[in-house]
Formats: structure tokens, C-alpha cells, sequence
């Protein structure tokens, strides 16, 4: 009888070994565990790090991450609410908040991530669809719609309100937009036991279809804006040339002016040298008379001239004295 318990004795220590073994195991600080005994869980899920035991044989040990996880989704084609098709690159961080219950409904996180493909995926494109393309690609929120200034009509016509460059009005923009997408999402992942961190969009970029068309609008804009200041050049041109010729004509009517007052002074001042000189005694006004009185004659005789005057007329004074040979 002993010899037969010493002889098994080995056998059963390793049987024991192997029980102990099978019972006992580890938690490490990044796990959390789920029991499954005939593969349904049992008791409450097992967060604490270090040694724990359970039923060897009979019981599981389903190990599940708690640390956070990451989701990256699949670049996606969808339309924004003005039929803009644009590529949408969206990440996300999400956690296991209920293990039993992400146990029992997903299993491992490689079911979770086909729901989140599913769930975020649905959710980004509700919200792309219902907001404008501005809205989507700007953080900015709350904007009022700004225009251009009125363009002055440099040929005269009336004066009209700009239309390039018109800013739209934007009421949410991309964030308020991500945490849409976030609300929605987190209590349809609640359900799974998921706990849904942040959503973010990583990259927005236009579908290569209507790619070229956004590129000759913005083209067509800059063009249009350059053919304002253009026209805004021409017309600040024409107002400089304009008042450029004003301040001419004033410069040279001046002059004219002040040449005119400078001629008639000296004129003035001529006359008077010339009456105070021809004044000075009757020989001197009679031969200022004959003086003038043959310059007249100059002017108004040559070869082909003939005169009729009266014998009466002063002009004619000085040639009645001229004696005939």
C-alpha cells in the first residue's frame, strides 16, 4: 500500500501541479478579464492587476483591453447638403467601459471595430449630408455673411454692389459638426458597452470629379477681382489725369493772366514815359504827332494801296504840305 502511494505520488503531485496551474492566473495592469463558465460570463468583470483563481477546466479567462483604443476609418466618398462630393478621412478614440457587456454583444474588438466602421461611418455621413461644404471645412462658427464693398463705376454709370468674394454665413463649422457626430455615435455605442472618447476629422479633401470645377471658380474669382482693381486702377488714372490738365489749365491762365497785367503796366508805362517826354513843349507834341503820323503812313501804304481821304482829315494834314516839283 505505501509503495503503491509512493509510486504515485510523483503522478500526483504533477496532477496537482497542473490543477493549481489551471485554477490560478494573472491580470496584467492593462487588461481587464471576463470568467466565462460553458462560455457564458460569470460574476462581475475582474479589473484589478495580479493573482486571481477560478475553476480549473470548467471555467475561461477572456481577456479584454482597458486601456484607450483607437479607431481609424477608411477614407469615404459623401455629398454635402449643396451636392459637393467630398473624401472624408475620420479617426476616433473609444474604450471597453462594460466589459460584460461588450463581452456578451461583440466578443473582441475585432467585431468592435467592424461596428465602429459601421456606426461612425453612418453617423459621418448623416452630418456631411446635412451641412453646406463651408461649414464642413471651416472651424470658424458664427460668422456673418460678409460681401464686398460697393465698386465705384469708373465710366460713369451707377454704382452697383460687389459680388465677388462673397463670404457665406457659417452657424456651426467642422467642430461643432464633430461633436454632432459624437453625441449620435456614443449612445448607439453605449449599447455595445463602448465608451466613445473623440471623433476627429483627419483629412476633408474634393472628390477629383468636381476638383477641377472648385479650382477654375476659385480661378474665375481671383480673375474677377483682378479686373476690379483693374478697373479701380484705370478710374484713379483717369481722375489724376483729369485733375492734372484742371491744375494746367489754371497754371497757364495764370500766366497768361499775370502776362497780360505785366504787358499792360508796361505799357502804361510806356505811354506815360512818352507823354511825359511829348509834353514837354508844342515842338515836341508836334513832332511826337508827325512821328506818329508817319508809322500810320508805313502801316497803311505801300505800292498797291489807294486811299480816298477829305481834305478835312487830320491823316491827310501832312501830305497836303508836301510840295510838288
Amino acid at each position: 500500500m505505501n509503495r503503491t502511494l509512493v509510486s504515485l505520488a510523483p503522478i500526483i503531485g504533477v496532477a496537482l501541479l497542473f490543477f493549481g496551474l489551471s485554477a490560478a492566473y494573472t491580470v496584467d495592469e492593462t487588461e481587464q478579464v471576463i470568467i466565462t463558465q460553458f462560455g457564458k460570463p460569470i460574476g462581475e468583470p475582474i479589473r484589478s492587476s495580479g493573482l486571481h483563481f477560478k475553476v480549473p477546466f470548467i471555467q475561461e479567462v477572456n481577456r479584454l483591453d482597458k486601456r484607450i483604443l483607437d479607431w481609424d476609418g477608411f477614407p469615404s466618398e459623401m455629398p454635402t447638403k449643396d451636392k459637393t462630393y467630398i473624401v472624408v478621412d475620420t479617426f476616433a478614440r473609444w474604450r471597453i467601459d462594460q466589459p460584460e457587456q461588450f463581452f456578451l454583444r461583440l466578443r473582441d474588438e475585432r467585431s468592435a471595430q467592424s461596428r465602429l466602421n459601421d456606426i461612425l461611418g453612418s453617423e459621418t455621413r448623416n452630418a456631411i449630408a446635412k451641412h453646406e461644404l463651408i461649414e464642413v471645412i471651416r472651424t470658424t462658427k458664427n460668422r456673418e455673411p460678409v460681401q464686398d464693398t460697393i465698386i465705384p463705376d469708373v465710366v460713369g454709370q451707377t454704382d452697383s454692389p460687389g459680388t465677388i468674394g462673397v463670404l457665406y454665413s457659417i452657424n456651426k463649422g467642422k467642430a461643432k459638426i464633430e461633436e454632432e457626430i459624437f453625441q449620435e455615435a456614443s449612445a448607439k455605442l453605449a449599447d455595445f458597452g463602448i465608451e466613445l472618447l473623440d471623433v476627429r476629422f483627419k483629412r476633408i479633401n474634393y472628390n477629383e470629379s468636381v476638383q477641377k470645377r472648385i479650382y477654375d471658380r476659385m480661378i474665375s474669382e481671383r480673375q474677377q477681382i483682378a479686373e476690379r482693381f483693374r478697373s479701380e486702377g484705370a478710374g484713379e488714372a483717369a481722375k489724376i489725369l483729369g485733375r492734372k490738365e484742371k491744375d494746367l489749365l489754371e497754371i497757364e491762365s495764370e500766366a497768361y493772366k499775370r502776362v497780360q497785367e505785366i504787358r499792360g503796366e508796361a505799357d502804361a508805362s510806356a505811354t506815360e514815359i512818352y507823354a511825359s517826354a511829348y509834353n514837354q513843349s508844342d515842338d515836341s507834341v508836334a513832332f511826337y504827332q508827325f512821328i506818329k503820323t508817319m508809322e500810320t503812313y508805313k502801316e497803311m501804304l505801300d505800292r498797291d494801296s489807294t486811299m480816298v481821304f477829305t481834305t478835312q482829315s487830320d491823316i491827310f494834314k501832312f501830305l497836303k504840305r508836301i510840295e510838288t516839283k
